[in-house]
């Protein structure tokens, strides 16, 4: 099933399938520098379950990124809860397998769930929670229109918080 589609990707639900292909991309060390660590392959399968869950529950969760062109798994992006200063908040997250980093795969995907959330799902604000080191993480907020909010204590350590009003008309 398709969630989103742009003009060279799809996202769609994850699949029991998905695990092997996701799992080279969070188990790469250079992937999840900003991580604890890089994801055992249990702690994938983990990652897909509860995103499973997400969709049943919340409608939403990170979602398989797909090369429309041979349907490839590179990633996953999508829409997160997260409590941020004791509040409920919706995040945009994001992981590109890198052998397709700096090719604007993560801009275009995080582009396409921004839109979601906001005038599908109708949200007020979405939020990325960015360590200050993950600079290709930052660029990619900012040109999606986030910009730097804040910066709290977050899984045990300093984040940065970007975020996104949504336009009113």
């Amino acid at each position: 099933m398709f969630v989103l589609e742009t003009d060279r990707l799809f996202l769609r639900h994850y699949k029991e399938e998905d695990i092997p292909s996701l799992h080279c991309i969070l188990s790469d060390s250079e992937t999840m520098k900003y991580y604890p660590s890089p994801f055992s392959y249990e702690k994938t399968n983990n990652w897909v379950k509860n995103n499973q869950k997400r969709y049943k529950e919340d409608g939403y969760g990170l979602w398989a990124i797909c090369l429309k062109e041979n349907e490839e798994l590179i990633g996953d992006c999508g829409l997160i809860k997260q409590v941020v200063d004791g509040k409920i908040e919706v995040e945009i997250g994001y992981h590109i397998n890198k052998i397709y980093w700096s090719k604007g795969y993560a801009t275009e995907a995080a582009k396409a769930c921004k839109e979601y959330g906001f005038y599908k799902i109708g949200l007020d604000k979405l939020i990325s929670i960015i360590d200050p080191r993950n600079i290709p993480s930052s660029r990619v907020a900012e040109k999606i229109g986030f910009t730097k909010e804040k910066q709290v204590f977050i899984f045990n350590k300093n984040h940065y918080i970007y975020s996104c009003l949504r336009n009113r008309k």
